[in-house]
């Protein structure tokens, strides 16, 4: 996955229904962008440059992996959506919206049609007031001093005047209070981990990934099946037992939920598969007494992937131990999970098929799936 980027965006309207367009702006944004993080309060300040009504002005926070132009690109779309007309007048005038890029990271990015940190940022209240609301210690990095600091020393008299209106993140459409233990599952190559990853970030998640990288008998099983299978499935139960109740038995209180890309259960489902029949009659013995005492997720999503998808992610995360992985053994794992999953009365279990969904690159899949998990509410 592509590194995500922390960035400010500021946004302002006199044009129409004001709240509204910085509404629907803030929803464009995440629904095209990226996560939103944070969002300052509504702020009234008198038109600048030009006679015309009051603007609404706000600042968000938004974690995305698009590019500076990439996401300039995204913004300005979002502009003529909501209505704002090109124009060749070089002065200020009104407009439903207006979208701008104030901080990306730490970058500095001068091109013919951009420049960030914004060039006018430390000459206006109007945006240095609401980005002090979410962003008071970061650092300009040409000017070298916090967005406080640069309040403090700003020339403009025009103070902004709060607004007693609050803005709703769109992420808040998803309900994530019912949910305790989230475990994400699926095949090799699935985008467990990634998936588990992004709506630990996005939702405030405690975050379990299986510590696989760690297994020095992966690579020796890949290359000779039958004489290290019992050794590395005895090894992942192990390892996935003390992992998930340590990690379960620590309360995190700064977490709202937890969330890993594997169950426990995944050992007996593997097992079975790599074990002959005497090994695995044995293994299931010690497994049942391990699973007894093991906390339960209570919702468990299955990512379904067909073997054609599978091998293809397999082949592009790079991994050298997994690339001469037999498609037979894709297939027996894609059977063994559903097998499981169908004779599950105590789990909330939901099958997703993600075959033809890309959510990694593609942001409407990612959103999807969300919908999917969590059910959104209108």
């Amino acid at each position: 996955m592509e590194e995500q980027q922390l960035v400010y965006i500021a946004l302002g309207s006199n044009k129409g229904d004001k709240f509204k367009n910085l509404q629907e702006a803030i929803y464009a944004i995440y629904e095209k962008t990226g996560t939103v993080v944070q969002i300052s309060k509504i702020y009234k300040t008198k038109a600048f440059g030009f006679e015309g009504e009051d603007f609404f002005n706000c600042c968000i926070a938004v974690q995305t992996i698009l590019s500076p132009q990439a996401l300039l690109t995204q913004l300005k779309n979002i502009e003529v959506q909501l209505g704002r007309k090109k124009t060749n007048s070089t002065t200020y005038e009104a407009r439903e919206i207006d979208l701008d890029i104030i901080f990306y990271a730490k970058d500095i990015v001068t091109d013919s049609n951009l420049t960030v940190p914004h060039k006018e940022l430390h000459k206006r209240l109007f945006v240095l007031v609401p980005l002090n609301d979410i962003a008071a210690k970061t650092n300009h990095p040409k000017l070298n001093k916090t967005v406080t600091e640069l309040i403090a020393i700003c020339e403009d008299t025009e103070l902004p005047e709060p607004q007693n209106i609050w803005l709703k993140n769109p992420k808040q459409q998803f309900n994530t209070s019912k949910h305790n233990y989230i475990a994400i599952e699926g095949n090799i190559g699935a985008g467990k981990t990634s998936l588990a990853t992004l709506i630990s970030e996005e939702f405030n998640a405690k975050l379990i990934l299986e510590r696989f990288a760690d297994n020095p008998f992966l690579p020796k099983f890949y290359e000779d099946a039958t004489r290290f299978a019992f050794t590395l499935e005895m090894s992942f139960l192990a390892d996935r037992y003390q992992q998930i109740t340590d990690d379960l038995a620590q309360l995190d209180l700064f977490s709202d939920f937890m969330i890993s890309d594997y169950d426990i259960f995944k050992s007996l489902i593997f097992s079975k598969i790599t074990l002959p029949e005497d090994e695995f009659n044995l293994y299931k013995k010690l497994f049942y007494l391990m699973y007894k005492d093991i906390p339960k997720p209570d919702s468990y999503v299955y990512l379904y992937q067909n073997t054609e998808r599978l091998q293809e992610n397999i082949k592009k995360r790079g991994r050298d131990y997994e690339q001469n992985i037999d498609p037979d053994y894709l297939e027996k794992i894609n059977s063994g999970y559903l097998e499981f999953l169908k004779t599950q009365q105590n789990f909330n279990v939901k099958i997703i098929d993600i075959s033809n969904k890309d959510f990694i690159e593609h942001r409407s899949d990612y959103l999807w799936l969300l919908n999917e998990i969590f059910e959104a509410q209108e």
